[in-house]
């Protein structure tokens, strides 16, 4: 028996090139909605010594596309790496999400503050190859970080917050010391992107999650400007290539024409952008990835066919959009509505091809 051909789908569609299809693939597609990935989890013991253990890393990654024809893989792993092997000391609490031993909230802590040793994060690289090994060419793989933004998010607070007050204060009294920290993270962040693309990531993406809580000035100041530095920083892949970029800023739909300026092949758009007004608004200048409600797959299987269908028309049949949902899949997502949605984002965009 002869193997399938390679799915190029996705990194077509991110360089704006015809595809008989809109590719899919969905932020946290591997991930506790799925039985397989919470025997694995206990197996491993935690979540960091998953995320660490680069078979562990491998093994969950794969099982989202052993049960659905998703059109990529997206290496697992945290956002929370890089400050991590900064010596912040990342841990997990039980209900309550990642935790930092220590903060980067003052002066001294972020005058001492440096890229860190990329060495220190071998697991991830390790696992990107052995991902990329045991894909064997048939689909793409993503790589990906927290934006400079984000990360100095946790960072300064030492978890996650509904408002990250502590850092918006910064921002207004004492933007040095915020524009001090990005800078470090920016450069973190682009050393290791980079060395995922050596790895063998086929396309890299910019988790901007926070950038939405800044005003529209602070905004372009501390989180835009910071993603601009790390795609500019990025090299070509291992065959000469540059390596497709996605920027997602969740909330950040106000600003599209300027995320769509910042260097990216395509930007991401949560579920409170109108997706036909954003390709208007941008043009083709970038691919646009979106943008369906994750609430949406915790209803029934009738309302997903009719949800995914209308953002799938509202993309259009013109070359440039990945599907996808406008933030991760929620845990209590049933896998049959995955499929459904799947399948129906296939033969929409097909059959709107075909029509056009």
């Amino acid at each position: 028996m002869t193997s399938p051909p390679p799915n190029d789908t996705f990194l077509r569609a991110l360089r704006r090139e015809p595809t008989p299809y809109t590719p899919v693939w969905l932020m946290r597609q591997a991930g506790r909605y799925l039985p397989e990935y919470t025997a694995t989890r206990a197996r491993a013991g935690s979540f960091l010594a998953l995320a660490k253990t680069p078979s562990l890393a491998t093994e969950v990654t794969l099982q989202p596309l052993a049960r659905f024809p998703l059109d990529a893989a997206i290496l697992f792993s945290d956002i929370l790496t890089v400050p991590d092997a900064m010596g912040l000391g990342l841990y997990f609490a039980d209900g309550e999400g990642p935790r930092f031993q220590r903060t980067t909230a003052d002066e001294a802590a972020i005058g001492a503050l440096t890229v860190p040793d990329m060495a220190k994060l071998r697991y991830v690289f390790d696992a990107v190859a052995e991902i990329r090994r045991a894909l064997n060419g048939r689909l793409p793989l993503i790589g990906f970080s927290g934006s400079p933004f984000t990360l100095a998010c946790y960072m300064i607070e030492g978890s996650g917050s509904a408002d990250f007050a502590t850092v918006r204060r910064m921002a207004y009294g004492r933007p040095d010391l915020l524009r001090r920290l990005i800078d470090v993270n920016a450069g973190a962040v682009a050393a290791y992107l980079n060395e995922q693309i050596a790895a063998g990531a086929e396309a890299v993406m910019l988790f901007d999650t926070w950038g939405g809580l800044l005003s529209a000035a602070a905004y372009r100041t501390f989180s835009l400007s910071s993603m601009r530095a790390v795609l500019q920083a990025l090299k070509p892949g291992p065959d000469g290539q540059p390596v497709p970029t996605i920027v997602f800023t969740k909330g950040g739909g106000q600003w599209l024409d300027d995320i769509a300026s910042c260097g990216a092949s395509a930007v991401g758009i949560d579920w409170t952008v109108d997706l036909a007004d954003a390709r208007r608004r941008v043009g083709h200048r970038v691919a646009l990835q979106g943008n369906l409600d994750p609430l949406v797959l915790l209803t029934d299987p009738d309302t997903v066919v009719r949800e995914a269908t209308a953002v799938v028309h509202a993309a259009g049949p013109a070359p440039g959009h990945v599907f996808n949902l406008g933030h991760g899949i929620v845990p209590a997502t049933p896998p049959d509505h995955v499929a459904a949605l799947i399948e129906t984002v296939h033969r929409e965009s097909r059959a709107t091809r075909a029509s056009a």
